[in-house]
């Protein structure tokens, strides 16, 4: 099944129309980097006093090269039948924006809602509504709370030389373990520097991390990477409406356009899959939030624009349908914030769970977000 929209050029021109208002918002300290990341939920464990800071000038992403990336010999699809995952997450994406949207505005969103087995109403995770644990809990499949089993990361700045594993007090293997030791090939594309975090916690199983906070250039490098090393696994992140929604608010009509903008990334990359033979009809795509927002924030984890997140898969063995209903073993939470006991909602740590069993892979050792059983993607 192509992924492709019907009609997508009118919509990737303002991926390049937004590059200078996100320099500006990057210029004024955008973005949940440090200053608003906030407590734990009521009950759940304080994060470790730390005297790390991270650099008060770093080097500027948008000017870190990629990790050099072999060109001449394209990842090896056959142990996966040949089938591919690419997992987007877009930085504070709230539902209501594209429902607000529509399908005019987002149209590449929408044509995998309207292809897919997808919900507007998944959940964040249950301690915090900030970035990098949410992420972490994405790749490990696991919560947050180390007492619970969790990745134990939450903090929310830029902290060079910690890693996944020191948070948790044991190992933690993620989704790019487990691909890479079937032998296949990983890549991550992120927009905001705290991202290190994931290439220190796991070198030796992400093949190539490019960091840039440029949606452009971060354009080009992920469909030249898709185009040409067809990688069994892809994370990608978006960091514009989250930049966006902290200066002009969640839902502000500049909000709506970030969002216009990540849904023409998202259009770009869908075109590059259906353009190349070995990723057309043989890809999935997760696309999922780490959080919400209302205002100019998303940190109270018990407020429902915060913790409600869409989560859509689409792509070849995945039906088209609501999330729920095709899903019987998961819960529709309605408004409500369920505790990770008893029945669950899809939550955004099921993204590597989902993304391993379209690949036809076992779980992430150690995850504990159980939702991607009950998702009906066929295994290849």
């Amino acid at each position: 099944m192509s992924l492709r929209p019907s009609s997508l050029r009118s919509a990737l021109a303002p991926i390049a129309l937004g590059a200078v208002l996100l320099g500006g918002l990057l210029a004024c300290g955008g973005g949940d980097d440090g200053a608003d990341a906030p407590g734990a939920a009521p009950g759940a464990p304080t994060a470790p006093a730390t005297t790390a800071t991270a650099p008060a000038s770093p080097t500027p992403s948008s000017t870190r090269p990629p990790t050099p990336t072999p060109t001449s010999t394209p990842a090896q699809a056959a142990p996966f039948g040949g089938r591919h995952v690419v997992a987007i997450s877009i930085d504070g994406l709230n539902p209501d924006a594209l429902r607000t949207l529509g399908r005019d505005g987002a149209p590449a969103i929408w044509s995998l809602i309207d292809r897919g087995t997808a919900t507007l109403d998944a959940r964040a995770e249950v301690e915090q509504t900030v970035t990098l644990p949410n992420h972490v809990g994405m790749v490990t499949g696991r919560p947050i709370d180390p007492a619970a089993g969790g990745h134990g990361v939450t903090w929310n700045d830029d902290l060079p030389g910690r890693t996944v594993q020191q948070a948790a007090g044991e190992p933690v293997a993620s989704v790019f373990d487990v691909v890479h030791d079937a032998g296949g090939s990983t890549a991550v594309f992120a927009g905001k520097t705290k991202f290190d975090l994931l290439e220190a916690s796991w070198p030796d199983a992400i093949d190539t991390i490019d960091i840039l906070d440029d949606l452009p250039q971060l354009t080009t490098d992920v469909t030249a990477d898709l185009a040409d090393q067809h990688r069994t696994f892809t994370f990608v992140h978006v960091a514009e409406p989250d930049l966006v929604g902290h200066v002009e608010g969640w839902l502000s009509p500049a909000y709506l356009d970030a969002v216009r903008r990540s849904d023409a990334f998202v259009g770009r990359l869908l075109e590059v899959v259906d353009a190349t033979p070995q990723l057309r009809d043989h890809t999935v795509v997760v696309l999922t939030a780490d959080h919400g927002g209302r205002g100019l924030d998303h940190g109270d984890p018990a407020l429902a624009d915060d913790y409600t997140i869409p989560f859509v898969v689409a792509g070849d063995g995945v039906p088209a349908g609501d999330l729920y209903d095709l899903s019987p073993g998961l819960r529709d939470p309605g408004t409500g914030r369920p505790s990770y006991a008893g029945p669950q909602p899809i939550r955004n740590c099921d993204l590597a769970n989902v993304s391993l069993r379209a690949l036809g892979l076992a779980e992430v050792p150690g995850s504990r977000c159980v939702g991607a059983r009950s998702v009906p993607v066929r295994r290849p």
